[in-house]
């Protein structure tokens, strides 16, 4: 995973100047995807979620807890959850893992 997330990054793979930061982005974006998923270990069809969340926080170093950054006329806005775009892909797993719930709606025994 940090070969891929040097890459999404622009990282040359040979350099090593970052590994123990984006090692740590990985570990803490892997918790926060576990927690989600309801203390389950993410599985590797997830590996993706963890890569682009880790790219998602790299990115926002220096600018935590804002939600809007204007430069020069720019705006970037920040989502409250990095896993934001994700939240879809990860309920759609999750119903995977116990077909007998169903959320919303109702069942008739």
């Amino acid at each position: 995973m940090l070969k891929d997330l040097k890459v999404l990054l622009g990282i040359d793979p040979e350099d090593k100047t970052q590994d123990k930061k984006l090692q740590w982005i990985l570990k803490s974006a892997r918790a926060r995807l576990k927690v989600l998923l309801g203390g389950l270990d993410p599985p590797p069809e997830m590996g993706h979620i963890i890569t682009e969340v880790a790219v998602i926080r790299f990115n926002r170093i220096g600018s935590e807890g804002m939600t809007i950054n204007n430069v020069e006329g720019e705006d970037q806005h920040f989502s409250s959850s990095d896993f934001s775009g994700f939240m879809d892909e990860i309920h759609a797993w999750l119903d995977t893992q116990n077909p007998n719930s169903r959320r919303g709606g109702f069942r008739f025994l």
